[in-house]
């Protein structure tokens, strides 16, 4: 696996919409995306409306070529209502380890 380019997410959803953050990352078109081989969803286990997701992507080229289709766009902009303020973004280029489910 070569991954060169990553970030870290995370997102603050309006109050009770965590699932429905949750349910439309977890269908994100960059899943069936050969260059975006990391794509891990998770959620604060204190406050479920706290909603990270961690990128692994073959280039910083591959992920911006991506986020500039429609889908990715379409996407986007179903996520916006439901979020409360800005996601704050880490750099973070995954390097290994293990998800199980």
């Amino acid at each position: 696996m070569i991954v060169n380019h990553g970030f870290h997410a995370t997102m603050t959803a309006q109050p009770g919409k965590g699932d429905e953050v949750v349910k439309l990352l977890l269908d994100a078109p960059a899943l069936p995306n050969g260059d975006c081989v990391v794509f891990l969803v998770g959620r604060s286990a204190s406050n479920p409306d706290t909603v990270s997701v961690t990128e692994g992507w073959t280039s910083q080229e591959a992920h911006s070529a991506f986020f500039a289709t429609e889908p990715a766009q379409a996407l986007v902009a179903k996520l916006q209502p439901l979020l409360a303020g800005e996601s704050q973004y880490t750099d973070a280029v995954p390097v290994g380890g293990k998800a199980t489910f």
